[in-house]
């Protein structure tokens, strides 16, 4: 049976950093997203900005983008990065009344930018919540997850997440 070695244990179990100072400095660049679903109506007044506190969108791409800047603030473990670029995308998703947010990262470091297109897309979703929740308090953030990273020891892309 092959035992899992957790990298952010040490030898005695004690949560410590990672030490990335002998890898090397490398273009690394990560993609994530997640879905806001609420509904059809709230959506629309989003997307007219009929809401009371203004333009979300625009709000939460700013958010989103000094969420993944702080990544390392909210992620105890996490090495802190200067990033290259950050850029928060919304499309529309497949369901009525919902809305994907796309979160991508860029940096040249000696470790990858997940955890900050992760935050990014988070920290966007909660921002529109937050816009709209007193138009539809029951919205849905879900189905946060990785959709590439490159740059590092091993690429990965998700072909389809459901």
């Amino acid at each position: 049976m092959n035992e899992t070695i957790l990298s952010h244990l040490n030898s005695r179990g004690e949560a410590h950093m990672v030490d990335v100072g002998s890898k090397n400095v490398t273009v690394r660049c990560a993609v994530a997203q997640c879905e806001v679903v609420m509904k059809p109506e709230t959506l629309w007044l989003l997307q007219t900005g009929g809401l009371k506190k203004g333009d979300a969108f625009t709000v939460a791409k700013i958010a989103g983008i000094q969420g993944a800047k702080k990544t390392s603030d909210l992620i105890p473990l996490c090495h802190p990065l200067s990033l290259d670029y950050v850029d928060i995308r919304f499309m529309n998703a497949p369901k009525e009344g919902a809305v994907t947010i796309e979160s991508e990262a860029r940096t040249s470091a000696k470790t990858g930018v997940e955890m900050e297109a992760l935050t990014g897309a988070f920290v966007a979703a909660l921002t529109l919540y937050d816009m709209a929740k007193s138009q539809d308090p029951a919205i849905v953030i879900t189905n946060l997850h990785l959709v590439q990273k490159t740059g590092g020891k091993s690429d990965f892309r998700v072909e389809s997440y459901t």
